[in-house]
């Protein structure tokens, strides 16, 4: 590209103050079109964020950090490539995910391999083709989801919700909770003995329970192993980090309440196996049903 500098008019300087007003250095009121001199100065501005040095002209290098840094999550389609992607979206991306609990390194603003396996298990959580490319409908689950992450730093939150809010959450919630396999039932009916024991009048009840089939009104968890089969259309919880697990249930049940989601609504919770650190089956399945259910309590 031609070098633009002080005093140049045109198209070309229309479009760098766009970029500078985008990334908040200029006012929408400040473009022109005409390098003037509130111009430079919003160039020395922005070359010193992006530790760029420091310059009174638009050269390449200073051209594609402009780029970059106008960039809104959604203006394009993000994936692993090389080169990676780099840019102001990939960072909203990445604090997006870090804000509703899937951990992606550094917000550098690089999509990496860290950023592509966080969205990969986002897709999963929210029942979408887990392919790992931020496109429409990832961004569409986002912007659902906006009032969850917008202007939150990554989240790691106690694990423990209390005995009177919980107590409070299981009588309000009618869910079903059900294993297909002896271990993962085992876990659903200790969820449902321990949400029982807190409150009597609890409406999370195990399959095993029931005396009626379920209805719409009541929402499916199911606890699975990694090789068990389940749907393939229903949101899929990993359980791999237990700081988190309530922010990424949450997500979930959001998108398996949608009134255009299947029905009955679904959502799989995926154990990482039938052993939590070198325990017993028995303490195993006692370990995973409480800090299941005070997830599901804390995410509802």
């Amino acid at each position: 590209m031609d070098t633009i500098r002080l005093h140049d008019t045109g198209a070309a300087v229309e479009d760098v103050q766009r970029r500078l007003a985008i990334a908040g250095f200029l006012d929408e009121a400040e473009v022109t079109g005409t390098f003037d001199d509130r111009t430079q100065q919003a160039l020395r501005a922005f070359a010193r964020h992006f530790r760029l040095p420091a310059t009174d002209m638009v050269d390449d290098k200073t051209w594609a950090t402009l780029v970059d840094a106008s960039f809104n999550m959604g203006d394009r389609t993000l994936y692993l490539r090389m080169p990676y992607f780099h840019g102001a979206d990939v960072v909203q991306l990445q604090r997006a995910l870090g804000a509703l609990g899937f951990a992606n390194g550094e917000h550098d603003g690089i999509f990496g391999a860290h950023t592509e396996l966080a969205l990969r298990k986002f897709q999963t959580n929210m029942g979408l083709p887990s392919d790992g490319i931020a496109g429409a409908y990832t961004f569409a689950a986002l912007r659902n989801l906006s009032h969850s992450w917008e202007g939150k730093e990554a989240a790691h939150l106690p694990r423990t919700l209390g005995f009177a809010r919980a107590a409070d959450v299981l009588e309000a919630h009618a869910l079903v909770l059900f294993g297909t396999d002896e271990f993962t039932r085992q876990v659903a009916s200790r969820m449902s003995n321990l949400s029982l024991a807190t409150n009597p009048a609890s409406r999370m009840v195990s399959a095993d329970a029931l005396l009626v089939p379920p209805d719409d009104t009541m929402l499916l968890v199911q606890v699975t192993l990694p090789e068990a089969e389940a749907a393939a259309d229903a949101p899929r919880v990993a359980y791999d980090d237990e700081d988190t697990l309530s922010l990424r249930l949450r997500s979930a049940l959001n998108a398996a309440r949608d009134p255009r989601a299947p029905r009955p609504a679904r959502v799989i919770v995926e154990l990482p196996g039938t052993v939590w650190e070198d325990a017993g089956a028995a303490r195993s399945a006692q370990h995973f049903a409480i800090t299941l259910l005070d997830a599901l309590c804390a995410a509802l």
